[in-house]
């Protein structure tokens, strides 16, 4: 069944001695493009969370924020690691006196220098396996939410090949017509202007026959038929990856099949039909953008 890029999921759970919330939201996207918005704390475990999200995702942009809960939107408590502060004052001591420096030392340059301020939740205890099982909590409701809306488009596409089906009918049963019409029309034309002087009926035929070469949108017809049958074998596969870009792939085709057919049909009647084609793989082609 295929499935939408177009989904969310959430989970929460103890990491350690914190409650963590993680909450995952998925768009389109021609390729897999995550953004991760991890605490402090669990930002060593980026490469881990990413892989979580390659496999359960596979395609679209996926955004997971990760939260400690109770941390709210405050900024937490600065702390100052005294010992990495007497360790760059004495550092700072032996390099004056090494090198004869005068001035002071004081306290805004020292607190300024790496690591010296710390947070109260930079020592968050816990595992990546604890938040990679939230990650993957998220996902699964994410993916199942996919699916569902993966189904509905997939209905919705079905009844747009319908209606792209019922003008293909009208075009193959209007084109031997038009074509009997017009060769009709081109042999009243050419008496006309012969005005009465015996013309080589072998010649006209052959001119006919060449005309109603250049017109004949079988072939066109044939193969948007099997571009169809190929999309509705891709919509109804057991297997969704990969699904939406062989989809654009045959909406491409099928385009360039009606364009073709458009532009030798010589005809109001299939010139609509074509038209009303063409709207509906625009329609198709809006909903596949969205699709895994």
């Amino acid at each position: 069944m295929i499935r939408s890029m177009t989904g969310f999921g959430a989970a929460d759970g103890p990491v350690g001695g914190s409650r963590v919330s993680v909450e995952i939201r998925s768009v389109n996207h021609r390729f897999f493009n995550p953004s991760l918005k991890l605490p402090g704390p669990f930002a060593r475990w980026e490469t881990e969370v990413r892989e979580a999200l390659r496999r359960g995702a596979g395609r679209g942009h996926v955004t997971l924020h990760a939260r400690i809960e109770g941390a709210g939107d405050e900024r937490p408590a600065l702390m100052v690691d005294e010992a990495r502060f007497a360790a760059y004052v004495g550092q700072l001591r032996e390099l004056q006196v090494r090198y004869g420096l005068g001035g002071e030392i004081d306290v805004a340059t020292i607190l300024r220098l790496p690591d010296v301020l710390t947070t109260e939740r930079d020592d968050v205890p816990g595992t990546p396996a604890e938040l990679l099982t939230l990650v993957e909590r998220a996902l699964a409701q994410l993916v199942d939410m996919r699916a569902t809306e993966g189904a509905r488009l997939a209905a919705y596409l079905e009844a747009r090949l319908v209606e792209i089906d019922l003008a293909l009918d009208r075009v193959e049963a209007r084109a031997p017509q038009r074509l009997v019409e017009h060769r009709d029309r081109l042999r009243a034309s050419v008496e006309e202007l012969a005005g009465g002087v015996s013309l080589d009926p072998q010649r006209i035929a052959q001119e006919i026959a060449i005309l109603a070469d250049r017109m004949d949108v079988a072939e066109e017809l044939s193969r948007f038929r099997s571009h169809l049958v190929a999309f509705r074998e891709a919509l109804r596969a057991d297997e969704a990856d990969g699904v939406g870009k062989r989809l654009g792939f045959l909406l491409q085709e099928m385009l360039r099949e009606a364009n073709t057919t458009g532009s030798k049909a010589g005809d109001t009647a299939i010139l609509r039909d074509v038209l009303a084609i063409k709207e509906e793989l625009e329609r198709i082609r809006e909903q596949v953008e969205n699709l895994e």
